[in-house]
């Protein structure tokens, strides 16, 4: 007799008394821009979840930027880490309001595919590309729909879509609000705590009111958050929110975070630099579109999207060293050494 049981998807599928009212169930999905067999093991947020962990764009992220850019340290933050952090703070979240957790882990896991490198100051650097502005949300949907393919279910992709806070309308899952905080947990926290690796801050440094509220920045700040977020939805009832007083505390520490660490003369001094790198590399491929990879390019799109495409996809490292390459002529160009933190 084996030791084992196979389960299958009808088994995993049976969520009503697992989950929550307001979850998403697997089996009551929009579905898929292409219809497909189902998997005979895997659900359908199971399987998304997979291609995202396949996907280029999610091994991309290992080389791409969260704050300090092409960081010296082992131990920085980086899009990928920052992806892999979001990924667990969102799976708590939902484990522990009755959610679908595995939705909510498919949308983290995807929720940074678009982003550019150096970050934000990427996004910065391809505005006047694009009209209406360039952002990375926008983009993360356009790398799973058409320059990967990869068929996702109308929740990831509406969950991928939304997950910036900036962004309206906002998403339509409770998993997908998950996510949201998560993010913010993830980079608030971790992005405090480089600030002090990097010596931009001191942990006394941080307002009052966020260190009596969660602590140290790190796995102490992270628990107090998520538990914030845990006693606020449970007490609204409908929506996942943080507790009203906890949530004050949050923007204080991301407006403190945005005048100290964002936009601090560290980080400013790299700006310039990296957009400049963005710009010349987007302005030398719209001159020299033969340069573009076929094995990285919609044809169907203008001149302008392909480059935007190719650019917005490299990783920090690959875009530096390709800058440095193609106008290697002029040694005052180069920008590798200047891209390091102090």
């Amino acid at each position: 007799m084996t030791s084992f049981r196979l389960v299958s998807r009808a088994a995993r599928e049976r969520e009503e008394e697992a989950l929550a009212p307001a979850a998403t169930r697997s089996t009551a999905s929009r579905g898929r821009v292409v219809a497909e067999p189902e998997d005979a093991l895997r659900t359908a947020f199971e399987r998304d979840r997979d291609r995202i962990l396949h996907a280029k764009a999610f091994r991309r992220l290992k080389h791409k930027t969260q704050v300090f850019l092409n960081p010296d340290g082992d131990h920085f933050v980086t899009r990928l880490t920052h992806t892999l952090q979001v990924t667990q703070v969102a799976r708590s979240l939902a484990r522990g309001l009755g959610l679908h957790e595995t939705l909510a882990e498919a949308i983290a896991l995807g929720h940074d595919l678009g982003h550019s490198p150096f970050g934000h100051i990427g996004e910065d650097a391809l505005e006047p590309y694009v009209p209406g502005g360039w952002h990375h949300a926008a983009q993360g949907v356009r790398i799973v729909e058409v320059l990967e393919r990869l068929n996702l279910t109308w929740e990831v992709r509406d969950g991928i879509r939304a997950h910036s806070w900036k962004i309206n309308p906002p998403p339509d899952t409770r998993e997908a609000e998950c996510v949201r905080y998560a993010d913010r947990i993830g980079y608030l926290s971790h992005d405090a705590l480089d600030a002090v690796r990097a010596g931009v801050l001191r942990v006394d440094d941080l307002p009052v009111g966020a260190r009596a509220a969660f602590g140290a920045p790190g796995s102490e700040m992270v628990g107090a958050m998520i538990d914030a977020v845990l006693e606020g939805s449970m007490a609204d009832g409908g929506a996942v929110v943080m507790a009203p007083d906890r949530l004050a505390a949050m923007h204080e520490l991301r407006t403190f975070m945005f005048e100290r660490v964002y936009a601090s003369p560290t980080a400013a001094g790299q700006k310039h630099v990296a957009i400049d790198v963005i710009r010349r590399l987007v302005d030398h491929h719209l001159a020299h579109p033969e340069l573009i990879p076929p094995t990285y390019r919609d044809t169907e799109a203008d001149a302008v999207t392909q480059v935007v495409d190719y650019v917005s996809g490299m990783t920090d490292r690959f875009a530096l060293a390709m800058h440095d390459r193609l106008f290697d002529a002029d040694a005052s160009t180069r920008m590798t050494p200047l891209l390091r933190l102090p």
